[in-house]
């Protein structure tokens, strides 16, 4: 993706890293914060269980990128990249405000007019989602794999991002 978008970034992880591999989200925003010097232009926030709170931040964000384990039916730890299109939202029926999650914030931005041009989804395909903690073998493996996209997606929306301290490029 070569187009840039003016404004801040807010890079989100989600996921749940008690559920194995579904804690690639948060794993790739961890890792991220400690090998590459990021620019002021750039936040990031864990969005773990924020629901609803989250559409705030997401509808005051110039881009936006999510960082998750992304179910494509792929091989595990395959690197999967959805752009602002192919992001899934949509509003359901729910029975409590509590149920909302990331596909219903979308949604709703998208309805309010305020979903940033500027929204990807990067992730990896999970191997294992089962109560445990730390990302299976396979997953972690290409961890940095998502990292080096996430940064290369920062670059390509305008933003200085760099890694820290002579830590080598990861293939």
């Amino acid at each position: 993706m070569s187009e840039r978008f003016s404004g801040e970034a807010l890079v989100i992880g989600l996921g749940n890293p008690l559920m194995g591999d579904d804690g690639i989200g948060l794993a790739a925003l961890d890792r991220l914060a400690a090998e590459w010097h990021l620019p002021p232009t750039v936040e990031l926030l864990d969005g773990g269980t924020w629901g609803l709170n989250l559409l705030h931040r997401i509808e005051a964000a110039g881009q936006v990128l999510f960082l998750d384990a992304v179910r494509a039916g792929r091989r595990p730890g395959d690197l999967i990249e959805l752009d602002r299109y192919e992001v899934p939202r949509r509003l359901d029926l729910k029975l409590s405000p509590h149920q909302i999650d990331l596909r219903e914030v979308l949604a709703l931005a998208e309805w309010r007019g305020t979903l940033p041009s500027g929204l990807s989804c990067l992730g990896l395909e999970p191997d294992s989602v089962e109560l445990r903690a730390g990302l299976s073998p396979t997953v972690s493996g290409r961890l940095d794999r998502l990292v080096d996209a996430a940064a290369a997606r920062l670059r390509a929306w305008g933003h200085t991002v760099a890694r820290r301290g002579g830590v080598p490029a990861h293939a």
